[in-house]
């Protein structure tokens, strides 16, 4: 049987669903080293998905708009002739593709009715991501060893990521005291997930008290949050909207704690080694989507109601731990 030369891999959402599939970008790579990769996505992970070491090419027209968009996309699928599609993101959306380029479509892996390489576990939807996206893997015959059972996949390696960082912000400064980093942000349409910055700022407070540097990051938009939290410990340095993505994972790896909010670069930060706490809202699961490493996860219904006093206890009894050696 010929080899599939010509392979699109499909993965649209958030930047904590991105790292989360990069084991299964690794895998696919790995299982078709001569193929031409092409990354469908969205434009938000372009820049991310062009600096990887998976993909020949990175499309972002993933969600079209309009009627127009749809016909553009599917007309541009088909004359790219794919020999196979993995379709991660496995959704209404991505099942329609599937639809549209019928009657021949290519081989393709996931869900849609008549795809020639089904993941048929009708409990897929209960798997973590990281194992989800191993079966399904594993069913399309590309990941015979796939880490397929429950908390049996390893983090993502990010160490390719980390190791673009042109050097650490300047902001991050020559601080000789261990750092804390503080992701206080989360999706601007889903405030709910969000532990008030006010909290943030008490434990920053805390931390600072026993001898921590505090560093916050995330997006633009968050520099608010940033000096909420700097009223109460005006020594913690604001990175926020000041890091790319390699910064992160390079600042992830040095770090003695992450504390932060179910979102993107909690899943970067814990993949890149830092302990982490991720702090869940009743809106998210973390059996599916937390990220995986040496992460401690709370959670509460409403993140209004999770008190400073025991996220600061578990800070501290992570932060008291003694230190890992090298590894061997």
């Amino acid at each position: 049987m010929t080899p599939p030369m010509r392979i699109l891999v499909i993965k649209l959402s958030a930047l904590g669903d991105i790292i989360l599939a990069l084991p299964a970008f690794a895998a696919i790579r790995a299982a078709h080293p001569g193929a031409a990769i092409t990354l469908l996505t969205t434009p938000p992970f372009e820049a991310l998905a062009r600096a990887s070491p998976y993909f020949d090419q990175v499309e972002t027209d993933g969600r079209p708009k309009g009627l127009a968009g749809w016909l553009t996309l599917i007309g541009r699928l088909r004359r790219a002739r794919y020999d196979r599609v993995y379709d991660l993101q496995t959704n209404g959306r991505t099942n329609f593709i599937f639809q549209a380029l019928r009657p021949f479509p290519p081989a393709w892996s996931g869900v849609a009715a008549g795809c020639a390489l089904p993941h048929r576990n009708p409990a897929r939807m209960t798997l973590h991501s990281l194992e989800r996206h191993a079966q399904q893997l594993n069913a399309a015959g590309i990941w015979p060893d796939a880490p397929t059972r429950p908390l049996s996949a390893p983090p993502p390696d990010v160490s390719w990521l980390a190791a673009q960082a042109p050097a650490q912000p300047a902001a991050a400064g020559d601080d000789p005291r261990p750092t804390v980093l503080l992701a206080p942000g989360s999706s601007a349409h889903r405030p709910a997930k969000r532990w008030p910055a006010e909290r943030f700022a008490a434990l920053a407070e805390d931390l600072e008290a026993q001898g921590y540097a505090v560093v916050i990051i995330g997006g633009a938009p968050e520099s608010d949050l940033a000096r909420t939290i700097q009223a109460r410990a005006p020594r913690a340095r604001d990175l926020t909207g000041r890091t790319d993505l390699a910064q992160i994972a390079a600042l992830g790896a040095g770090a003695a704690l992450a504390v932060g909010n179910d979102t993107g670069p909690m899943h970067l930060i814990a993949a890149a080694g830092a302990p982490a706490i991720v702090l869940f809202s009743g809106q998210s699961d973390p059996a599916l989507s937390s990220p995986r490493g040496d992460v401690a996860v709370l959670s509460a219904p409403e993140l209004a109601d999770l008190p400073v006093e025991r996220v600061a206890a578990l800070a501290r009894s992570i932060l008291e731990r003694p230190a890992r050696g090298p590894a061997s």
